[in-house]
């Protein structure tokens, strides 16, 4: 049977996979997973990671057009926006799983949620597909190639660190030795009412 981490990762590295078949950030998702899954939720989560991996590259062309650049800003804006509520979403998910847990007298609260755990092995699975890209790039010279692979070995170890402490944390919430909570992010800047500069302007 899989850890819940296995299987997160495996979703992501489909949704990596599934990306590049058309390498377009405009690709719309055709998630496989049925609706309000926890799957779903990882694979949307993936997609948008991938998707802002890509704008991440393609804002840093010294010959970009300033107002493409603008459109690219605020579209990572947004992207970190969905990011943000669907991380919130997973950790929702987790809370109600672990619902009827009653949490032992000693019990802590871990430094991070289960979600925001995933969120960075999310990010993870990216890198460790682009690093390895680089990797088996033929038209790299072999000391490229070298410091390329130093780099996977380093991010593969971190997924096996971060997947064991993931399952490691479900495990002591459903032991009731962790407490699960969620908090919501409460960004200020993408809301008008709370961001001086939109606010004044009205």
């Amino acid at each position: 049977m899989k850890t819940f981490s296995e299987k997160a990762n495996a979703i992501f590295d489909r949704a990596i996979l599934d990306y590049h078949v058309a390498d377009s950030v405009d690709t719309p998702i055709k998630n496989p997973y049925s609706e309000g899954t926890i799957d779903n939720f990882l694979y949307e989560k993936n997609w948008i990671d991938v998707v802002q991996w890509h704008l991440e590259d393609i804002i840093r062309d010294t010959n970009i057009d300033a107002k493409k650049a603008l459109e690219i800003k605020r579209t990572i804006d947004k992207s970190n926006q969905l990011r943000t509520d669907l991380v919130e979403q997973i950790d929702s998910f987790f809370l109600y799983l672990y619902k009827d847990i009653v949490p032992s007298p000693t019990a802590t609260i871990n430094t991070e949620s289960p979600a925001w755990a995933l969120d960075r092995l999310s990010i993870l699975a990216v890198k460790i597909f682009h690093m390895n890209v680089e990797v088996i790039r033929t038209n790299a010279d072999q000391a490229h190639i070298e410091k390329c692979q130093q780099k996977l070995d380093v991010l593969l170890e971190q997924r096996r660190d971060l997947s064991a402490s993931i399952d490691e944390l479900l495990d002591e919430i459903k032991k009731g030795n962790k407490v699960m909570k969620v908090y919501k992010q409460m960004k200020m800047y993408n809301d008008p009412s709370l961001n001086p500069v939109l606010y004044t302007k009205k």
